[in-house]
């Protein structure tokens, strides 16, 4: 009998996802693009993890794109950067200005 299914789903590895979307920092005004990476047990936990930081942030509203999982530790800055801070628990905003 097997006891652990296999599939894909088992992460050896924390799971840092990345949200790709657009700021808001004032009404009707124009959309800044941001990549926002974190650390979460699943991505609906993630998206409100985000959603409140971008509020901390100053952000009133956001349009959220793509979500996904990072599979590899990005090598090009600012992304390594973020990386290493959603390993360590913090949301990290990269805005695109």
């Amino acid at each position: 009998m097997i006891t652990t299914p296999d599939n894909d789903n088992n992460l050896d590895a924390p799971m840092v996802f990345i949200i790709i979307g657009k700021g808001y920092e004032q009404k009707g005004g124009d959309g800044i693009d941001l990549h926002i990476m974190l650390r979460a047990p699943d991505d609906d936990s993630a998206v409100r993890e985000a959603l409140n930081a971008l509020s901390e942030e100053g952000f009133l509203e956001a349009d959220l794109d793509q979500i996904g999982v990072l599979t590899d530790e990005p090598t090009e800055e600012p992304h390594a950067s973020a990386y290493q801070g959603a390993l360590e628990g913090e949301v990290a905003i990269i805005r695109f200005e």
